[in-house]
Formats: C-alpha cells, structure tokens, sequence
C-alpha cells in the first residue's frame, strides 16, 4: 500500500494518472487541483470505473497561492500518517513569441511550473520515511539537447527549471533515503497540447503517458534517483 500525492489531477496526464493509480485498492491517493468540478468528475469516473479500488480523496487546492500550513497540511494529516509518493505534475503554459512575452508571463510560468513544486515539496518531504519518491514532471522542451518550439520559451525554461532542481535535491535527500526523479515527457494528447500545437497530432494518448506515470512512480525509485528521464517515442 502507498499514500500518494499527485497535483495537476483534473485533466490530462494527471487525471489519467489517477485513474490508474486508483485501480489499485491498497492505494489512497490525494488528488489536488485548482478546479472542483472537474475533481468531482474525477471522482466519479474513478469510483464508477474501480469500485472496489483503493481511496480517493479529491482537494481543491492551488500550489501557488494557497496556504500549505493551514489548509493542505491538516488535511493531508487526516488521511495519511505518512506521504510514500509525491508527484508534481500541475503546471500551466503560455505560447508566445519570446519578443511579445513579458516579464509577467515568465513570472507566471516559474510560479506555476516550478515555484509552486518547491513550496509542495518543502512542506511534503518531512512527511516522507526513508523508500519515499517524488516525481517531477517535466517536457522535453526542457530537456538539454532536445528539439525546441517557437513560442514556448518561458514554458520549457520553466520545465527545464524542475530538471536541475531534481539533481540537486537528489543529493539533499539522500540520506534520509527519500529519491527524487523527474520525467521529461514529450507530446501526449491533452488540452494543454492542443492549445500549443493545434493542428498537431500528439505521439501518446494521455491515458497511456498516465499509465506509465504511475507506473514510474510506483517504481521508479528501485532503479533511479537524481534522473532525468526522456519519455518521448521521438528523436531528438
């Protein structure tokens, strides 16, 4: 049995992510996310997809500007005695060329793709026991090496943020035996792409790039810690 933490669940990846994570009944999973309508959504089609699966208990919560100390941390203590997975995946995008994007769309990219992760992770690796994991989910826009898109800038500097940020806390964790890895997903079908590329095709569904989520996180850790991992069935 896990007690998992996964934010950005509403839709996409995370939604998918949670689903699968789900359909195992020894989980109970924390599902957070700014929107509660489609937390409910989620629950339902959980609850009628696994009805004898592990728990969901849906949050609404947003990791940028709402209060950890006096909201998410008493109800995370309500549910868990201890947090084995985290998973940071809620993120944000603006498609701009870099010439028109402000100084306020980069601002607002770092808080939603990575400051708000560091806030989550401040107040949630003290939760962790030694076999914990926390999962980072980046993009192969911000993978070293890979191909880049115009207009997406602030977004993959972000993503690219929460690679180097993964190293580093790999080796700050190391003792206390918790391990850190991030994934660098490439294009999953997911309203986030098809508002970045319209007239594209994505080379994943989200529900199999959900699967393999869970699966990592589940798992990962056995085999990695500190890595940045491609997850993209293109090259580069």
């Amino acid at each position: 049995m896990a007690n998992i933490i996964i934010t950005g669940a509403s839709s996409g990846i995370g939604f998918e992510a949670v689903l699968d994570l789900t359909a195992n009944k020894d989980h109970q999973v924390i599902a957070l996310a700014r929107s509660a309508d489609k937390l409910r959504k989620l629950h339902e089609i959980a609850s009628s997809l696994n009805p004898d699966g592990g728990k969901l208990y849906p949050a609404q919560f947003d990791i940028v500007f709402d209060n950890y100390s006096d909201a998410l941390l008493p109800f995370i203590r309500s549910k868990f005695e201890q947090v084995d997975i985290l998973i940071n995946n809620a993120g944000a995008l603006i498609h701009k060329p870099f010439l028109e994007t402000s100084m306020q769309d980069f601002a607002e990219m770092f808080q939603a793709n990575f400051l708000g992760h560091v806030q989550m992770i401040q107040h949630i690796a003290p939760l962790m026991p030694s076999g914990g994991h926390i999962v980072n989910i980046s993009s192969m826009g911000g993978f070293q090496g890979s191909a880049k898109f115009p207009g997406l800038s602030a977004y993959s500097a972000s993503k690219g943020a929460m690679a180097t940020l993964t190293e580093c806390l790999a080796e700050e964790f190391n003792e206390s035996g918790v391990r850190v890895n991030c994934l660098a997903l490439g294009s999953s079908q997911t309203e986030m792409f098809e508002t970045a590329f319209p007239d594209l095709q994505a080379g994943t569904q989200a529900f199999e790039m959900g699967r393999y989520l869970a699966e990592f996180a589940q798992n990962g850790h056995k085999y990695y810690n500190g890595k940045v991992l491609p997850v993209a069935n293109t090259t580069p």
